[in-house]
């Protein structure tokens, strides 16, 4: 089995689908909309999901570490359009598949590193980051997205198969 090969299958019908999902917010959503007070900002959980084909994935791919201290203050992006989200989405896309796709041997055995604060989040090889981290996390974010745009009244797009909005 060549389980680059089949990742990378993956990660383009994954990508494939959460791109289809983004398109499906609103041109006029607010950006602001949380279903309830605990959960993300529908602006927040969108620009997230350009983490998994951006940064995320490009620093689980070319680093083996990567740590923030306790002063490290993350900005969590959030657009402030679809257009602009669509973009960031397509332009980190491209760069991490093309990291993917060059990344081979040894390569996936190698141990990668979250450290927050001194504390190690994760710590696995580099292929199961890949797969955990970046590839089953979008998904799961992909999936409060049609929640969010469900309770917005917009249709939701078939993810593995038509939704009940395209039958």
């Amino acid at each position: 089995m060549d389980f680059q090969k089949d990742l990378i299958a993956e990660f383009d019908i994954e990508t494939a689908k959460t791109r289809k999902m983004l398109d499906a917010i609103p041109a006029d959503a607010d950006w602001n909309y949380k279903p309830h007070p605990k959960s993300m900002s529908l602006g927040r959980l969108a620009g997230h999901l350009t983490d998994f084909v951006g940064d995320w994935g490009l620093n689980t791919l070319t680093k083996d570490k990567v740590e923030f201290g306790p002063e490290m203050k993350w900005e969590p992006y959030v657009p402030a359009s679809k257009a602009e989200l669509l973009g960031k989405f397509d332009k980190g896309l491209a760069a991490t598949r093309a990291t993917l796709v060059a990344t081979t041997g040894d390569t996936w055995e190698r141990n990668w590193q979250f450290l927050w604060a001194g504390t190690a989040y994760i710590d696995d090889p580099k292929y199961k980051v890949f797969r955990d981290a970046v590839m089953n996390h979008m998904i799961h974010h992909r999936a409060q997205l049609s929640v969010y745009l469900r309770l917005l009244g917009a249709k939701i797009p078939g993810m593995y198969g038509p939704s009940a909005d395209e039958m």
